[in-house]
């Protein structure tokens, strides 16, 4: 047994055309004098953006140096054989102060020809909202390749669009392939697979601060977009007090959320595979045979696969956390 516990890491922020203040006011974050921070990058493997340890003996080591030493005792030995040292998730929180572009990501097999990269799916947790935020999910009618360039040639792209009035607490489960959008006002937790491809659609003809609009990406986002039509594309689920609910199953994480005013005793012995914690609402106490954490609103911990039971100790009057992993 390795002598691993709850491991924290420091945020890394990216400011963003669109970004606001709310990780500072709502999540508790010091993101300094950056003026528009819209991401928080809570746990990453991505190049360039690696994840460093803020507590306990390992501060300091970076994610990718944790997986090359403790390999299948940190993430689980099934999730090291597949991915070996490379983290199959991406943890952000996103503020969006103004509409984020229209985008739409590829899949596995067009990521791996294009950017020998993963795909990208992804699923939103709304952890914040402002009256009339907006989140766009799929098509609102049955659409096909030509209708699409038809209302995209004609500055009419919205108009086939899906939107559905946020609210916290929704969730949005967004696979590789379905156009979609953070609206203005929307605070976001956002589970992905590791991987930075964005094809952007649209984005309102923004200009920088030299005049020039961002680059899109047209032709690329035609060939990975599904345009498959559902009458639903929020997740239908309800919270049940003191027990896991499963929000998202897909075959590159599992989400639950939790939502707990006792003392609750996780066994993940059968699972084989590291465990994320992201706190939405209220402080609570991570004990394990070592010792104990304490973690805040906003924080985000990862729970070594080693861990194979650990109690989770509310110290505030209702505790909402998401449990993430990989089945």
């Amino acid at each position: 047994m390795s002598n691993l516990y709850p491991i924290k890491f420091n945020p890394i922020f990216h400011e963003k055309i669109w970004g606001g203040n709310r990780m500072k006011t709502i999540l508790n974050k010091d993101f300094g004098d950056m003026p528009n921070c819209g991401e928080s990058w809570e746990l990453s493997g991505v190049d360039g953006n690696i994840s460093v340890v803020s507590n306990g003996f390992l501060a300091g080591n970076d994610l990718n140096e944790l997986i090359e030493i403790y390999m299948g005792d940190l993430v689980g030995d099934k999730v090291y054989e597949k991915f070996g040292n490379e983290f199959p998730l991406l943890i952000k929180f996103i503020d969006a102060q103004d509409d984020l572009s229209i985008q739409v990501h590829p899949d596995d097999k067009l990521s791996k020809e294009r950017h020998n990269a993963f795909g990208k799916t992804e699923m939103w947790y709304v952890a914040g909202t402002e009256k009339g935020a907006l989140i766009n999910s799929g098509f609102n009618q049955v659409v096909d390749r030509e209708k699409y360039l038809e209302y995209f040639n004609s500055g009419k792209l919205t108009d086939l669009l899906h939107y559905d009035e946020a609210q916290v607490g929704d969730v949005f489960f967004i696979p590789a392939g379905r156009v979609h959008a953070i609206g203005k006002g929307c605070l976001v937790a956002e589970i992905q697979q590791t991987s930075d491809v964005t094809y952007r659609i649209f984005d309102y003809n923004r200009k920088d601060d030299n005049g020039n609009e961002r680059e899109l990406h047209t032709d690329l986002a035609l060939d990975a977009i599904d345009f498959s039509y559902s009458s639903q594309y929020k997740t239908d689920y309800k919270t049940e007090k003191n027990k896991a609910v499963e929000i998202v199953s897909c075959p590159y994480f599992t989400t639950n959320i939790i939502e707990f005013d006792k003392e609750q005793d996780k066994d993940y012995n059968q699972l084989d595979s590291f465990v994320i914690y992201m706190t939405m609402e209220g402080d609570f106490e991570i004990v394990t045979e070592e010792g104990s954490e304490t973690v805040s609103m906003g924080e985000t911990v990862l729970l070594p696969a080693s861990l194979e039971s650990v109690q989770l100790k509310p110290k505030s009057e209702s505790v909402k956390i998401l449990e993430v992993y990989i089945k």
